[in-house]
């Protein structure tokens, strides 16, 4: 599946704004361009990163889990993967410019990496989706040079020898940048225990990234991504694997989140006027 649109080129490096607290996480509130541009000034400076992309589901996962909402903390970059995370920080006054995903990064990002010789690594998916997504991106962008995929077995985790072996592939590949589509909190933790093995490195926890890239999962319509509504769009297409994720947890979490947003909205905007009386 191709990139929803071209990443404009961003303008030159501007002071980071301070973090929007929303959902229980701090959003770092950058465009797709800008967190390009910041994660290959990085590179170029040799310092290796951590980005992390909540969305409901895992603000969610964090409200109810100390350990998570740590994992998530720590990361270096944070950015809202997820329309209600926006409507939820306009209705609190601290605006983000828009929605940056996984989705769309993995395609960006490899654009800058394939500009600036920067090798990739892709890890996650069934077996055979991360090669799949490999010959999409060489495809697409000539010159990306991809340091190696691995498709860990389901369970890997939690076993010492196979986690080791995903590890050690890591390690040797060398990569500067690597694509984590394990699903959080797995893929996260894993970016927890290998930072140290490549301290120079970018590890982005992107989810379904890698099988949308290959076209082994379709992606919702942009115009359904703009409107919040890519959530149905994977429900209609994964109803037994998704229902209870959406309808029965984060449908409620995300109309309570917007519902005190708003009254949080109203309440200032009520001591506003009774202020000026």
């Amino acid at each position: 599946m191709a990139p929803r649109s071209g990443v404009a080129p961003a303008p030159a490096r501007r002071r980071r704004q301070g973090r929007v607290a929303v959902a229980g996480v701090k959003v770092d509130p950058l465009t797709e361009a800008q967190v390009v541009e910041h994660v290959v000034a990085a590179l170029g400076r040799g310092r290796g990163g951590h980005l992390v992309t909540p969305n409901v589901d895992i603000c969610r996962a964090i409200s109810r889990h100390a350990d998570l909402r740590a994992l998530v903390t720590r990361a270096d970059l944070a950015v809202a993967d997820g329309m209600p995370l926006v409507w939820a920080a306009r209705l609190l006054g601290r605006p983000l410019p828009e929605r940056v995903t996984g989705a769309d990064l993995i395609w960006s990002l490899s654009e800058a990496a394939a500009v600036g010789g920067i090798p990739v690594y892709l890890l996650g998916g069934p077996p055979g989706v991360a090669e799949t997504a490999r010959d999409v991106l060489c495809e697409r962008y000539p010159g990306l040079v991809v340091a190696g995929t691995d498709a860990p077995p389901y369970g890997f985790e939690t076993c010492p020898e196979a986690l080791a072996e995903v590890r050690r592939r890591l390690v040797a590949a060398g990569p500067r940048l690597v694509f984590v589509g394990l699903g959080f909190p797995k893929q996260d933790r894993l970016i927890a225990m290998v930072r140290a093995d490549l301290p120079g490195a970018w590890f982005v926890g992107c989810g379904s990234a890698i099988a949308f890239t290959a076209g082994a999962v379709r992606r919702a319509p942009a115009w359904m991504g703009d409107h919040g509504l890519e959530w149905l769009f994977r429900l209609l297409s994964e109803p037994g694997r998704l229902a209870r994720r959406y309808l029965v947890d984060d449908l409620p979490f995300a109309l309570r989140l917007l519902a005190v947003c708003l009254l949080k909205r109203l309440w200032r905007a009520r001591r506003s006027v009774c202020g000026r009386q």
